[in-house]
């Protein structure tokens, strides 16, 4: 049963971030355990202002990541469940079809490794393709193979988050917006939650908190063994008389080395063209300007081990991409080794994201999802791509994790 409060400020479940994992996590929640008085905290005005506002909107099918993953667990279903709600809510997708190229024969031989995996996570559809078969779905693309995913879509993952917040809302479900969380105490039995506005209690609490979810884990006194790393993606958009070269959405065969998927060209549900991301790191946690500095979190990352152990053993990666930042020139070299046709003067600078990743004190960056159990808490410590067309996938995991954890009752 739920437990007594003392105000309208008292709830049973505090999820802290309104992103897209955040508001899918509340969603699952409200249709589960609707006796529950249930609360989602957020420090913007807007739902999803980072990274789910700032990535490229696409609806990953499941091809990159390791079998047995929950990347790779979650990805399919996300998907599958995701295009279901946005065809039950009025979202707008599209299915518009992924390449992604080989160019000689090392990358020929990670297009097969790939194409395995996407076998063995069950993408729908995937196909290995020539040439010919390529010009057909993409004519000025380059490549000496492909694989083709019919499946992989797009959409405006803002949209879906408002989408699950309205749907949140019709439950009973509380959002509360321009609301910062500044300091957790524990108050016999319950949560103390000391925001900029007004305190909350709570029982329990989720941390969906994205790019500050290292942070707030720690504001409760837990202590891990990876922190958050935040890595700016610089995008350019193409002038629109080139954006006939892209038809769907055109990606090289990424460095597995690396889980970063190389500068790709996606076609947005809003009919532009973007290029990119590259991947620097950024001086602010929400840095999605070179010149956006914040001494106290850049100082806490460069105080980290891992961000040193990360530098030795990335250096030649981040010195090129930090490059490439700098140099439209070599931006639009990196692009054209998929469309030879791209030239300089057809980029226009576009947006930028910052991605949290979550880095090891080895150095390591996390390449699965990371979600932790606490004492009344569970903290969702990485969800990079493909987090946001996982969503409904792993926010059922959250509450399955929940239901244990908090021994809910429905």
């Amino acid at each position: 049963m739920a437990f007594p409060h003392l105000s309208s400020h008292n709830y049973d479940i505090v999820i802290v971030g309104a992103g897209i994992l955040g508001m899918a996590t509340a969603l699952e929640l409200s249709y589960r355990y609707s006796r529950y008085k249930i609360g989602v905290v957020e420090k913007e005005k807007r739902l999803g202002a980072h990274q789910t506002g700032h990535n490229s909107g696409v609806i990953h099918s499941g091809i990159y990541y390791r079998p047995g993953s929950l990347k790779a667990k979650t990805c399919v279903a996300g998907a599958r469940g995701l295009i279901e709600f946005c065809q039950e809510n009025d979202v707008r997708y599209e299915l518009c079809g992924k390449v992604i190229l080989a160019a000689n024969e090392r990358e020929e031989s990670t297009l097969e490794e790939l194409y395995r995996r996407g076998v063995a996570n069950g993408v729908p559809g995937l196909e290995k393709i020539g040439v010919e078969r390529l010009r057909e779905l993409e004519p000025y693309a380059h490549g000496s193979m492909a694989l083709y995913s019919p499946n992989t879509g797009i959409v405006d993952y803002g949209e879906v988050t408002n989408a699950y917040a309205n749907k949140f809302r019709q439950n009973g479900g509380d959002v509360l917006t321009e609301t910062k969380l500044l300091g957790i105490r524990q108050v016999n039995g319950y949560m103390h939650l000391i925001t900029n506005l007004t305190d909350l209690s709570t029982r329990y609490l989720i941390n969906c908190a994205g790019l500050y979810a290292d942070m707030i884990a720690r504001m409760m006194g837990v202590g891990y063994d990876v922190r958050i790393i935040p890595f700016r993606g610089d995008y350019y958009m193409l002038s629109p008389e080139a954006s006939h070269l892209v038809k769907g959405l055109i990606y090289p065969v990424p460095d597995q080395a690396f889980p970063f998927l190389g500068v790709h060209f996606t076609r947005t549900i809003h009919g532009h063209v973007e290029a990119g991301p590259n991947a620097v790191l950024a001086f602010a946690r929400e840095g999605y300007k070179m010149s956006k500095i914040n001494l106290t979190e850049t100082m806490a990352t460069i105080s980290y081990r891992g961000f040193w152990a990360m530098a030795a053993r990335y250096w030649r990666t981040g010195m090129a991409e930090f490059y490439r930042s700098l140099s439209k020139r070599a931006f639009t070299r990196a692009l054209q080794n998929l469309l030879p046709d791209i030239k300089e003067e057809n980029l226009q600078r576009g947006n930028a994201g910052v991605r949290a990743q979550a880095v090891d004190r080895k150095g390591f960056l996390l390449d699965d999802f990371r979600i932790s159990e606490t004492k009344n808490a569970i903290h969702v410590l990485n969800a990079p791509s493909p987090g946001a067309t996982a969503s409904l996938a792993i926010s059922r995991d959250i509450v399955a994790m929940a239901e244990k954890s908090f021994a809910l009752a429905g």
